[in-house]
């Protein structure tokens, strides 16, 4: 038979191109050596192995092992959907770049790295039973190693909206101001401010409003929550505006600032106001105390009065029976006065800069399956990721301004690396044009100093769960 003339073409034939600027000849040619754009993932693998990740994550999994023997560890599915994320991905198919990553397969310790339809089958597994198994103890197991705050974290609460295209299990029509009428879900969240951590977290379907079900939300959160970690103060908006969430935070005495819902009854106690406390040509304050009718006591309320004008646009609700200006009111359990009050809740805005972050540059909302729980666990996954990060920096950061994930990833993860020999030990070469050993090796020394370097026992699961998000 006639041999195929272009079948060794590329071996004696040289690919080149002529560069964008400039007119020398750039040659192609291929190595056979591993290659990884991801070598500065190396400081952040080596923090797992100094928390204790692994042996934490194989105790807790609620699934028992694969007895095939060509099938993966469910640790090592479970850690690929998390390095995914951390480089970039997207959406479960964006797992697939990352198979042919054989250096950073070296760094995970992986001699295969699974595929996406084993990531999604490994989601598929789990119900709302095996979501409280499986994440209670591993959240708390995170959340004992941040470091306390010594006056406190500010507890702030929000809500969001996932976008659906399909027709998922939740995903139904509901508040969706960028795509009104379009499916959708509804996630529920409390952040730690400080951290930034966060606490707890819930997907709802898209037909509920911010205050479903964050009574037992709450209660789900405060049994997460280390006795060693302090709350100062919850900010939320008004949809959690509550008699039953006020009485709950009150029973465990953590302050609260709660953006009031403008009833009748404020309303017109706020048309009512003489005394106002001028801060400048444009702001006023004030305060109040007053029983909403069917709740047990009077409660104090802080509010804020805006000059409306044309250079900037007024934040508050108008009222008609006073033109030109807009109002604000919060309750609060503080007793600062109401200027403090108004900059303490301000402070709240960084929950919004979170939210974004988790949407814009880790896709929490990008890994999406039919079913409801899986989707959840998912959703878990990615802000399970989020807090790995954040006590990376705390390990590697100590001082330093938090880097929001991309920049995380394009700072310090992003370092060309290739993979060698020296003798019988393998050895990654960093990139010196990406920072080499210099930029990276105090990062790795640093971890490896870190005071917990054992693997803690397993968290054990000692509450009974209450079952959070509702497909329906």
């Amino acid at each position: 038979m006639q041999k195929n003339p272009t079948a060794d073409l590329h071996q004696t034939t040289p690919t080149q191109i002529s560069p964008l600027f400039g007119e020398a000849k750039l040659v192609f040619d291929e190595t056979p050596k591993a290659i990884t754009p991801f070598g500065g993932l190396a400081s952040f693998i080596a923090f797992l192995g100094q928390i204790g990740y692994v042996d934490q994550l194989k105790a807790a999994l609620p699934f028992a092992e694969p007895t095939s023997n060509n099938a993966f560890p469910l640790a090592h599915v479970f850690t690929a959907f998390l390095t995914a994320v951390v480089t970039g991905a997207r959406r479960f198919a964006h797992t697939q770049w990352l198979r042919a990553d054989h250096a950073l397969h070296a760094m995970l310790g992986m001699e295969r790295f699974p595929g996406d339809d084993t990531i999604r089958n490994f989601f598929l597994r789990f119900s709302q039973p095996t979501i409280e198994a499986f994440w209670r103890p591993t959240w708390k197991w995170s959340l004992g190693k941040l470091s306390p705050c010594p006056e406190g974290f500010h507890l702030d609460l929000d809500s969001t909206v996932f976008q659906r295209s399909g027709h998922q299990e939740g995903a139904t029509k509901g508040y969706n101001p960028s795509r009104p009428g379009r499916n959708s879900h509804h996630p529920l969240l409390a952040v730690l401010a400080e951290g930034p951590f966060i606490l707890h977290g819930w997907l709802r379907s898209g037909n509920t409003v911010a205050s479903s079900g964050a009574l037992g939300f709450l209660r789900e959160a405060s049994a997460l929550l280390p006795p060693a970690l302090k709350i100062k103060c919850v900010r939320a908006d008004s949809g959690f505006f509550d008699q039953a969430i006020l009485q709950f935070l009150e029973e465990r005495d953590w302050p609260y600032i709660i953006v009031a819902k403008m009833t009748y009854y404020l309303r017109r106690r706020c048309i009512g106001i003489k005394e106002w406390a001028a801060v400048d040509e444009n702001y006023a304050v004030a305060e109040f105390s007053h029983q909403i009718q069917g709740w047990p006591k009077a409660q104090r309320f802080a509010v804020v009065r805006e000059r409306v004008r044309e250079s900037k646009e007024a934040v508050g609700s108008k009222l008609i029976e006073v033109p030109g200006y807009t109002f604000r009111i919060w309750v609060t359990s503080r007793s600062e006065p109401p200027m403090e009050i108004w900059r303490a809740y301000n402070g709240r805005a960084c929950i919004e800069q979170r939210i974004e972050e988790l949407k814009a540059e880790l896709a929490a909302q990008g890994f999406c399956l039919h079913s409801f729980w899986p989707t959840e666990a998912a959703f878990l996954a990615v802000l399970f990721t989020f807090n790995l990060l954040s006590l990376y920096q705390q390990a590697t950061r100590t001082g330093q301004p938090y880097m929001q994930p991309a920049t995380l990833r394009s700072a310090v993860f992003l370092a060309g690396a290739v993979l060698g020999w020296a003798g019988n030990a393998m050895v990654m070469r960093l990139s010196a044009a990406w920072g080499g050993l210099k930029k990276h090796k105090p990062l790795i020394e640093c971890v490896l100093k870190m005071k917990d370097a054992t693997s803690p026992k397993l968290v054990p699961f000692d509450t009974p769960p209450i079952l959070g998000g509702c497909p329906a």
